[in-house]
């Protein structure tokens, strides 16, 4: 293919993953995914190699990529199956994220897979909003390892049954299922349409060219960073069981247009749920190279072959099971970033930006009561951090979250919750020469007793300024006006009034 036919390949499968995405948004029954595009899709090569991705969530998208080659190993693939999992240690992320995995056959030949992953509110914990302070995976809801969801085109009758048996809100997410399945089926059938336009031949070659072209992208932006060792080191404020804070440490090597993220160094795991598999925390280094690219850089396999992840086995990083992983995927990804951009900030001086809000300020909520049965769960934005080029933005999901906020007309229409207040919390960026973003003020009062989990970081650590800028302010949650722990689980009564107050952004730059 010359560069404008690579070009056109490479938009037409990146509109199939648009469309897969756009057909879960509109099928889909929960507010999670319809209003907080809290989904990704991509494409797949037969090998279980990423082909291309939608602009969606990074922590779904980059851990799909590390992980996909290993999940479509295990079967005997055949026209019209779909695999569905959940398992962080067999491909997942965390027990919320449900993924949907359909294979293309061409000319009777398997020719690759389409895929999304969707976030559901109920995956069966006991705890609304399947976001619990754990200590075991098993508490955090059903385990789904890697298993037919259709056989031949046909549901798997156990599968539907175990969801009846584990969930509250059977009809809901019974429909969340049915959209991821309808979505794989227009991503086949779009798919299908492009091999039979260009000839399988064709469209294989198009993927070999079209990773080699990403890897000579990736080569080239690598080639900017001087040769050598760079370490950074953060915290997590704590596991939501100890109150200890928990030590994250990297080493960026680059070497011969290679570099190797070795987090050596880093806690082992922990008894609390900040846990994570090691392809989280490789979604999250792919994420940050990712932003080193050029922006015509296609997101595929070839664009991360030059980059590697190592953590010891049995650590935060690269948990063993049982580990409880709830809050691995939304808050510890989040540090990984902070400290990969640490390690960079030595190694680009001047080009990587301060330190973000830090965390997805994760709020889960709900009630058991019978006849009443809910469940709801949300992430808050907060300040993003300065740049050389830039003051921070005010008030936006950052880095390894790209979902939207949930309007409150949709939120207070759909659940007993009035929101009291939604507005940026003015002053809490870091001071510099650019100032850090401000973060944001959101304040639920509950109009039914309901049971409420609040997962965030950032509460007890500041997000750190760059090149003498100053930190951010440090987030706040309180219940009736009382400060609360980062991580905690409560009973909440008639007209109890929960507020979160998101981190600011770090500065960069003196401000003298």
């Amino acid at each position: 293919m010359n560069s404008i036919q690579l070009s056109l390949f490479s938009s037409r499968i990146d509109a199939v993953c648009e469309e897969m995405g756009a057909v879960l948004q509109r099928a889909a029954f929960s507010t999670n995914i319809k209003d907080r595009l809290d989904f990704s899709c991509a494409v797949f090569d037969r090998e279980g190699e990423l082909c291309a991705q939608a602009a969606h969530i990074p922590v779904h998208l980059g851990s799909m990529a590390y992980a996909m080659r290993g999940i479509v190993s295990q079967f005997d693939w055949q026209s019209g199956d779909m695999v569905v999992l959940n398992d962080p240690f067999m491909g997942g992320t965390h027990l919320p994220d449900v993924t949907v995995i359909a294979p293309l056959f061409s000319s009777e030949s398997l020719t690759g897979f389409v895929a999304n992953r969707a976030h559901h509110a109920d995956i069966g914990a006991d705890s609304p909003g399947s976001m619990p302070i754990s200590t075991h995976v098993d508490q955090e809801g059903m385990v789904i390892s890697p298993r037919y969801l259709l056989k031949s085109g046909v549901k798997e009758p156990q599968f539907f049954e175990e969801l009846a048996r584990n969930l509250q809100d059977q009809a809901g997410v019974h429909g969340d299922f049915i959209a991821q399945i309808s979505s794989c089926n227009i991503g086949i059938r779009r798919l299908e349409k492009l091999v039979l336009m260009m000839g399988e031949v064709a469209y294989l070659q198009g993927l070999i060219e079209l990773n080699s072209y990403g890897e000579r992208l990736a080569i080239k932006a690598l080639s900017r960073i001087k040769e050598g060792v760079y370490h950074f080191s953060d915290v997590m404020d704590d596991d939501g069981v100890s109150a200890k804070s928990i030590p994250m440490q990297v080493a960026v090597r680059v070497e011969n247009q290679k570099v190797v993220v070795d987090f050596a160094g880093t806690s082992p795991q922990v008894e609390g749920n900040v846990n994570c598999p090691i392809s989280v925390a490789a979604a999250a280094v792919y994420y940050v190279f990712c932003a080193l690219m050029p922006d015509n850089a296609p997101t595929c396999a070839g664009l991360f072959r030059p980059v590697a992840v190592l953590a010891p086995e049995g650590s935060l990083l690269n948990a063993r099971y049982p580990a409880a992983v709830a809050a691995g995927n939304v808050e510890t990804s989040s540090r990984v970033v902070d400290v990969v951009i640490g390690a960079l900030s030595k190694a680009l001086p001047g080009e990587m930006p301060a330190a973000s809000h830090g965390s997805m300020n994760n709020l889960a909520m709900g009630s058991r009561d019978k006849g009443f049965e809910w469940d709801y769960y949300e992430t808050i934005g907060g300040g993003m951090g300065a740049s050389s080029r830039s003051h921070g933005l005010d008030a936006i999901q950052t880095h390894m979250t790209n979902t939207l906020n949930t309007p409150i007309e949709a939120l207070e229409m759909t659940f007993p919750v009035r929101i009291n207040r939604y507005e940026i919390r003015r002053g809490s960026g870091g001071e510099g020469l650019h100032r850090g973003g401000d973060g944001i003020i959101r304040e639920y009062q509950f109009l039914k007793p309901a049971q409420v989990t609040i997962l965030s970081e950032r509460r007890n650590h500041a997000p750190w300024g760059l090149a003498r800028g100053k930190s951010g302010e440090a987030g706040e949650n309180r219940l009736n006006g009382k400060l609360l722990p980062a991580k905690t689980s409560l009973a909440l009564q008639l007209g109890d009034v929960i507020t979160i107050k998101t981190a600011g952004g770090g500065g960069w730059g003196s401000s003298e």
